[in-house]
């Protein structure tokens, strides 16, 4: 179903103008499967953001439990295996898709993941029309054979005509690890859904119920760290600084409770070492291992601080954003893309990398701001992230690079 085009103007560029140029859109990615992530986020806000423009947007993925999303905004689902790294089904993939590309007259290909991305270059060179790549993660490769393998084959994320980097940090690990140059490199940072993570929509009964659920006690200080349960996300290093805080604090003074929210995907053995390192520092009843929360806007709007505790560099971050949104104070490990969402001083804390004690001290620090300081941090986080890091902004900025690439080709 096709949308009316909104009437703002853009950089510019009057969205008539930029309509005149829309070009058709495929999209590449292996799955739309829920537990995913950023990249299917960002995939269905960009098809949604085609459709309103007045174009036709198109996605090829496995398939998932998000395809009825991209239904509901107009866009195509086209059903492929890209998923697969099997080399005979990446090939099979590039002859489908070039037959795609032809039928439905695909002017650029936009891939967001590795494995279809090798498809997808193949067919874009095939058939003459643009690719372009999304370079969401900073797919680290170590050293050694395996190493330099691992990098070739990250390599084809470098390979767009364009490429779109989610932060700056990601922009300058293009430069230094791939040799990307600034022209053909444009920034664009995620974006948050400021209709979904408002807190002025966000209702007293939705935080109730979450706070019954999770059975938190209504006079507890609640900080949380939002993130599937993986070693690199930091849920080890929170619980140590936790206990360090404990013992700085007094038993009898200390009422934190720490939350730890989101799925284990299957890592049993991970999260029954976090619950064995809760148990031995003395927090059982204090710190929560909890399971993936649908509604992430009612989870922070009953938090105090949020913590991003990752121990290798997040690309961008997207917690981080969601919780300056819903006007959360945020602590966050000073690297990566994480670090540069955040305002040190005014929209949070940054503590150095790994660091228990440091982490400790700026949750101490967090905590202890009186309500008049808090007031005014959560209204300058809110205002940061509404001017940077909006799914309208990102969308806009896309679409952009859509109309420039589209330019190209008709010089």
């Amino acid at each position: 179903m096709n949308s009316a085009a909104p009437s703002n103007t853009v950089s510019g560029q009057t969205d008539t103008g930029r309509a005149r140029l829309a070009p058709v859109v495929l999209q590449v990615l292996p799955s739309l499967e829920t537990g995913g992530g950023g990249v299917e986020r960002a995939t269905i806000d960009i098809a949604a953001a085609i459709k309103a423009n007045g174009a036709q947007a198109f996605v090829a993925s496995s398939g998932g439990h998000l395809v009825n999303e991209l239904d509901r905004c107009g866009a195509t689902h086209i059903t492929l295996p890209l998923a697969s790294k099997n080399p005979l089904v990446m090939r099979r993939n590039v002859q489908r898709l070039v037959e795609i590309i032809e039928l439905h007259r695909i002017n650029i290909v936009h891939a967001r993941s590795r494995a279809p991305a090798w498809s997808a270059r193949a067919a874009a060179r095939r058939t003459g029309c643009s690719f372009l790549t999304t370079f969401h993660g900073t797919y680290n490769y170590g050293a050694g054979i395996t190493g330099a393998w691992k990098k070739r084959y990250n390599a084809v994320m470098a390979d767009g005509d364009l490429v779109i980097a989610n932060s700056n940090f990601i922009a300058e690990h293009l430069r230094s690890r791939y040799n990307v140059p600034d022209e053909r490199i444009r920034v664009v940072p995620r974006g948050v859904d400021l209709n979904v993570f408002d807190p002025t929509r966000t209702s007293v009964a939705r935080v109730v119920d979450l706070a019954t659920k999770w059975n938190l006690r209504e006079d507890a200080t609640i900080v949380m760290l939002p993130g599937r349960l993986t070693r690199w996300k930091g849920q080890s290093l929170l619980i140590e600084a936790l206990g360090i805080l404990k013992q700085q604090m007094g038993a009898d003074r200390f009422n934190v409770i720490g939350l730890l929210v989101g799925s284990d995907q299957g890592r049993s053995v991970y999260r029954g070492e976090l619950e064995q390192q809760i148990k031995s520092l003395g927090l059982e009843g204090q710190v929560q291992v909890l399971g993936h929360c649908p509604d992430m806007a009612a989870a922070y709007m009953l938090t105090d601080v949020v913590v991003s505790a990752s121990t290798d560099p997040e690309a961008f971050g997207r917690i981080v954003a969601e919780a300056q949104a819903m006007g959360r104070p945020v602590v966050v490990a000073d690297h990566g893309g994480t670090a540069e969402q955040v305002l040190a001083g005014e929209t949070g804390w940054r503590f150095p990398p790994g660091d228990a004690p440091a982490l400790a001290g700026a949750l101490a620090e967090a905590l202890a701001i009186d309500k008049d300081a808090r007031a005014q941090l959560a209204d300058k986080a809110i205002r940061h992230v509404h001017s940077r890091y909006s799914k309208t902004g990102m969308c806009t900025a896309t679409l952009d690079i859509y109309a420039e690439l589209r330019q190209r080709r008709a010089i």
